[in-house]
C-alpha cells in the first residue's frame, strides 16, 4: 500500500445524466453544438460513457427534445393566479422565445424536430382545459374557441419566432398590447362589433 494515494471514487455517468447534459448543452449553446464531445465536456468525463449509453448523437438529441418539450410546456402554462389564462399563455409563449432562444429554435425551427403539428397541438390534453375556460368565458362552443385559439397561437408563435431569431426587440408591454388586440379583436368580431 506504500505510495498509493486515496483517489476519489469515479462518478458513474448515467443515461439520465447524459440526457440532462444534452438538454443543457442545447439550452446554453444551441442544438448545432450538440456532440459527444460537448456533452462529455459538460459532464467532465471522456466521450466513452456518452457513446456507451447511446448509439448515436441523434438518439441523444431525441432524448433532449423530450426534456425540452416538457420544459417548454411547463414554462408556457398559465398559473392559477392569472386573470386571463389565454393572454397569460400567449405572453409566456412569447417570453419563452425571448428567454430560451436556443430551446425555441431547437423545438420549432430545426429540420428533424420541427415542433408539433398544429393539429397535434390543438388535441393536446393540457390545452383542453384552457380551451374549455376560454369557451366558457367567451360564451361560445368549443369549436369557435379552438378557431380563436389557433389564430391567437399563430400570432404568439410569430412573435416568439421573431424574438428567438433576434429579429424583433423585446418589449413586454408592446407584446401584451398586440396579443390583447388580437384576443379582444376576435371577441368583438365574434359579437359582430
Amino acid at each position: 500500500y506504500k505510495g498509493v494515494i486515496d483517489m476519489p471514487p469515479k462518478v458513474k455517468i448515467t443515461k439520465k445524466m447524459i440526457e440532462d447534459a444534452s438538454f443543457e448543452v442545447i439550452r446554453r449553446t444551441g442544438h448545432e453544438n450538440l456532440s459527444a464531445r460537448t456533452i462529455s465536456e459538460f459532464l467532465g468525463c471522456s466521450t466513452q460513457p456518452v457513446l456507451y449509453s447511446f448509439k448515436t448523437v441523434d438518439e441523444i438529441r431525441e432524448a433532449a427534445y423530450e426534456i425540452a418539450d416538457k420544459y417548454h410546456t411547463e414554462f408556457i402554462m398559465p398559473k392559477d393566479t392569472d386573470e386571463n389564462p389565454m393572454l397569460a399563455l400567449g405572453l409566456n409563449y412569447v417570453r419563452f422565445g425571448q428567454e430560451e432562444k436556443n430551446l425555441f429554435r431547437f423545438l420549432f425551427q430545426t429540420d428533424k424536430f420541427g415542433g408539433k403539428d398544429v393539429a397535434v397541438l390543438m388535441a393536446d390534453p393540457e390545452l383542453s382545459e384552457i380551451m374549455e375556460i376560454m369557451a366558457a368565458g367567451l360564451e361560445v362552443d368549443i369549436v369557435p374557441a379552438k378557431e380563436m385559439f389557433l389564430t391567437f397561437f399563430c400570432v404568439a408563435h410569430g412573435m416568439a419566432s421573431l424574438l428567438a431569431n433576434n429579429s424583433m426587440e423585446y418589449d413586454e408591454g408592446q407584446c401584451r398590447k398586440m396579443l390583447e388586440n388580437v384576443f379582444f379583436g376576435m371577441i368583438a368580431a365574434r359579437k359582430g362589433e
